[in-house]
């Protein structure tokens, strides 16, 4: 008699929370070079310490630079998370 689908188990398949620090890994070896830390500075530059929204532009432009924004929030958010 056949145990059916819950007695098969996934190959190679790496825990969420595992994959997820292995990347906090990998962002942080990349920007913490020399290279990698203009690279950071220069983002946060473009996207970050510019406004977000100017008066007079449609609404949906500052959801979008939101979008750009949290983009580097995330990169620095794994970083932190790597060096605490």
């Amino acid at each position: 008699m056949s145990e059916g689908w819950e007695s098969v188990e996934p190959m190679n398949v790496v825990p969420i929370d595992r994959k997820k620090e292995d990347l906090d890994i990998l962002i942080a070896r990349t920007f913490s070079t020399e290279e990698g830390q203009k690279v950071l500075a220069w983002l946060r530059e473009q996207y970050l310490e510019r406004p977000g929204w100017q008066p007079g532009a449609e609404a949906s432009f500052g959801y979008w630079r939101e979008g750009q924004d949290s983009v580097i929030r995330d990169l620095e958010t794994r970083i932190k998370r790597i060096k605490e």
